[in-house]
């Protein structure tokens, strides 16, 4: 799922959606990490940021990619947060390379 990049707040499902996980998991991980501060709005419904995207698909990436326990990824981005956000933006850079090249060779089998 693609989130519309025009959008200042996202709910709790967009973003469950979009990361691939339950809406119970990122109540969680809100508990966990001090790095997720999601608003609410008026009738109280947790609204996300862009930053809070990008930090909840960090975390997502440290702990269900890289296998980090909480504590670890905690820990990685207390450390180090800025070359952790590197290393995920690379990867999801050469996530989606290897997405295209895969559709041109799709492309010139046919």
């Amino acid at each position: 799922m693609n989130l519309d990049k025009h959008k200042i707040y996202y709910s709790i499902t967009e973003v469950a959606n979009y990361l691939n996980v339950n809406n119970s998991l990122l109540r969680f991980w809100e508990k966990e990490f001090d790095i997720i501060k999601p608003k609410k709005n008026s009738r109280g419904n947790r609204v996300f940021t862009k930053n809070d995207l990008k930090n909840l698909a960090l975390i997502h990436h440290l702990l269900k990619e890289k296998k980090y326990t909480i504590e670890g990824a905690k820990k990685k981005i207390r450390e180090n947060k800025e070359g952790a956000n590197k290393n995920f933006e690379i990867i999801k850079n050469l996530r989606n390379i290897r997405d295209q090249l895969s559709q041109i060779r799709d492309e010139l089998k046919e």
